[in-house]
């Protein structure tokens, strides 16, 4: 007879073994179409069941001539409150904002921050640079609009590769960095190394390790999947602005997000790591009290942050 788990709720361990009895949906490069709309259809009832007591106001907006989610919690004060820019996850070759509300909306509500979700285009349709490129085309014009200490940038899985080969674009480019930036089972290395994604494969029941080798060659067309651009694990940390990092002990990228940590720190950058006892790829996604109690204390770092940066600019 198995011990009980006190460290996991009731609620993510049946969901687990649903899901692991389920097993992982490997897309299929030649119909992408389908493999997408079984995603969406999966996600659905999640989507509605978090929409159901959302309080506030989600509009499909268009920035610098790219499409956007933007979900407004209600009580938002206006530019002084705040906006954080977000990338979708799926891999590069599914996924949506409209997907994405499983986070985005509560987020947005724990936060009391704007959120603009960027529909960025999908591999293997558009594979890389155009999805970067949607990206980096948003963040002027919401940077103009909140400046540095009311705007922050975040995704997950993929959506984390986004975010963070978005700030090191910013720097690069010499835009002025967002405050504060957060990550949740950041996919930032396309080359997928590190020992997790061995000894999870099979025990991540969202994800596995040939699913992302075939999303990373889709979006990579070719690319050295190791250059930073693509995989911003590789890429220069420094100057980069303070990050919060969300995985679980079960995650196949976790050995991804421990070593961004590392790197991170050894920049110098402030980061603050969570690892999530018996908890998976993105397990914010799912409707488990984990995903929300992770959601709240994403959202608190952002309020932090934020509060901390317009009190220097108004000192």
């Amino acid at each position: 007879m198995k011990k009980p788990r006190p460290d996991i709720s009731a609620e993510a361990l049946a969901l687990l073994a649903e899901m692991q009895d389920a097993g992982v949906i490997t897309p299929d490069p030649d119909d992408m179409v389908t493999y997408r709309s079984q995603v969406r259809a999966g996600f659905t009832p999640w989507v509605e069941s978090t929409l159901e007591v959302f309080d506030g106001e989600i509009e499909d907006i268009e920035i610098a001539g790219i499409n956007c989610k933007q979900v407004t919690p209600a009580g938002w004060a206006g530019d002084s409150d705040g906006c954080i820019q977000y990338a979708y996850g799926g891999g590069y070759v599914s996924g949506s904002p409209w997907e994405d509300l499983i986070i985005a909306a509560p987020l947005a509500q724990a936060s009391g921050a704007r959120i603009v979700m960027v529909d960025y285009r999908l591999s293997p349709e558009h594979p890389y640079p155009e999805p970067q490129q949607d990206m980096q085309t948003v963040y002027p014009s919401l940077l103009a609009r909140y400046g540095i200490s009311r705007l922050a940038v975040a995704g997950e899985s993929a959506g984390g590769n986004q975010a963070l080969a978005l700030l090191q674009h910013i720097r690069t480019d010499g835009l002025d960095l967002p405050c504060c930036a957060a990550l949740f089972s950041p996919w930032c290395d396309l080359a997928n190394q590190g020992d997790s994604h061995d000894f999870n494969d099979q025990r991540d029941p969202s994800l596995s390790h040939p699913w992302v080798d075939i999303a990373a060659q889709m979006h990579a067309n070719g690319h050295p999947l190791g250059d930073p651009a693509i995989s911003p694990l590789h890429g220069d940390m420094r100057g980069l602005p303070p990050t919060i990092i969300t995985t679980g002990s079960r995650d196949l990228l976790l050995s991804q997000a421990l070593r961004l940590a590392q790197k991170l720190r050894a920049a110098e950058v402030d980061c603050d790591l969570r690892v999530w006892e018996g908890m998976w790829h993105v397990f914010e996604f799912y409707p488990i009290p984990e995903a929300r109690i992770s959601i709240n204390q994403v959202a608190s770092f952002v309020r932090s942050h934020m509060s901390a940066a317009i009190s220097r600019l108004t000192r």
